[in-house]
C-alpha cells in the first residue's frame, strides 16, 4: 500500500454492510440479491468477507434458510442505521434544506384502500408536491408486511386485526360492517337480519387468508351458527358484482359502498366490530419528510402521542 490510500477492505465495507443488512431484512440471500441487483454468489462473498474481518459468524445457514446469530443481531443493530443513513443521504439533505421538490414515496396498500381511501390523499399530495414520485404497491396484508420489513415501502395503509410486535398501527378511519344482498333477495325484505337468517344462504367472501374471512368465521363460531361460503373472490368490486347478479350474499365493510350499486345493505354492527383503516409502519423506521407529510394529510394528528378513536369517513355524496 502506498500513500494515504485506504485499505481495500475498508473501501468495500459499505457494500459488505449493505449486503449484510439487506440479507438480514429480507431473510434470504436470493431476495437480497434481487433487491441489490447482484448475483447470489456476490452477496454471499461480501457477507463472508465481513465475517472474516470480524472473525465471527453472522448467519446460521440451514440450506436455503438463514437466521441471524447473536453476533449478527448485534451487528445489524449497529450497522442498519449507518447504511440507511448513507442510502437516504439525498432525501435527508433535501429534507434538511426544507423543501419537498424531489424524492420518492413508496406506499403499500390493498385494493380496497387504493380504490376507496387513497385517491383523494394522493391527488392532494401530488398537486402540492409534483416533484415527489409516488410508488403505489397493490399488495395483500402479508405481502405488505414483508415490504415494510425489507424497507421496500415507507409505510402501508390498511386494516389490521392482529398487530405484530415489530409493527406500529395508527387507526385513522372506521367503517361499519354490513350485509349486502341483491334487491330481490329474501333477506332484503327483513327489518332485522340475524346470523341465523344469514347462515342458510351462500356467502361470497375474500380469500381465506385475509382478515375479513377470519372475522366472519370467528363471529359465526362464537354464536354456534353454521354458515357456507359458496364463492371465494378477491376484491370488493368483484364481490359486489357477483352479489348483484344473484350468486350469493356477502358481509363487507361499508368502505366499498358508493350508493350506485344495485344492492341492498343491512347493518350488522350488533354482531361484527367496526373496522379501522390506518397507517402501518415498521417500529424504528425513519419516515422521510414526504412520508410524514402524506400521513399528516390523511391524519392531521399523525405523530402526536395522544390516543384517540379513529374518525369516520363522510358518506359519499
Amino acid at each position: 500500500m502506498t500513500g494515504n490510500a485506504a485499505p481495500y477492505y475498508k473501501q468495500n465495507r459499505l457494500k459488505q454492510l449493505r449486503a449484510f443488512c439487506t440479507t438480514a431484512r429480507c431473510g434470504s440471500i436470493s431476495k437480497a440479491a434481487d433487491k441489490l441487483f447482484l448475483s447470489q454468489p456476490s452477496v454471499s462473498l461480501q457477507i463472508q468477507a465481513l465475517e472474516r474481518e470480524l472473525d465471527t459468524t453472522l448467519f446460521e445457514r440451514r440450506g436455503p434458510s438463514i437466521r441471524l446469530t447473536p453476533e449478527g443481531r448485534t451487528l445489524l443493530e449497529i450497522s442498519l442505521p449507518l447504511v440507511q443513513g448513507i442510502d437516504s443521504l439525498t432525501d435527508t439533505f433535501t429534507e434538511r434544506s426544507g423543501n419537498l421538490e424531489q424524492g420518492e414515496l413508496s406506499i403499500a396498500a390493498g385494493e380496497s384502500t387504493i380504490l376507496y381511501i387513497l385517491p383523494d390523499a394522493i391527488k392532494r399530495f401530488s398537486g402540492q408536491f409534483p416533484g415527489i414520485r409516488i410508488k403505489l404497491h397493490n399488495v395483500t396484508g402479508r405481502d405488505g408486511m414483508e415490504m415494510l420489513r425489507s424497507d421496500e415501502a415507507d409505510f402501508a395503509i390498511g386494516s389490521m386485526l392482529e398487530i405484530p410486535d415489530d409493527i406500529d398501527y395508527r387507526p385513522i378511519f372506521q367503517f361499519n360492517p354490513v350485509l349486502i344482498t341483491p334487491r330481490n333477495h329474501p333477506l332484503s325484505r327483513l327489518e332485522n337480519v340475524t346470523l341465523e337468517d344469514i347462515g342458510p344462504h351462500g356467502l361470497i367472501l375474500p380469500p381465506r387468508h385475509l382478515s375479513t374471512w377470519r372475522m366472519v368465521d370467528v363471529v359465526f363460531h362464537q354464536h354456534n351458527i353454521p354458515y357456507t361460503v359458496t364463492l371465494e373472490a378477491g376484491g370488493w368490486e368483484v364481490i359486489k358484482k357477483y352479489v348483484e347478479i344473484g350468486l350469493g350474499i356477502s358481509i363487507v365493510t361499508d368502505i366499498c359502498l358508493t350508493g350506485k350499486e344495485n344492492l341492498v345493505s343491512v347493518p350488522l354492527d350488533r354482531y361484527f366490530p367496526t373496522r379501522s383503516y390506518g397507517a402501518v409502519t415498521r417500529k424504528g423506521k425513519y419516515l422521510s419528510i414526504a412520508a410524514r407529510t402524506f400521513l399528516k394529510m390523511m391524519d392531521p394528528q399523525f405523530g402526536e402521542e395522544s390516543s384517540r378513536r379513529p374518525r369516520r369517513i363522510p358518506e359519499p355524496a
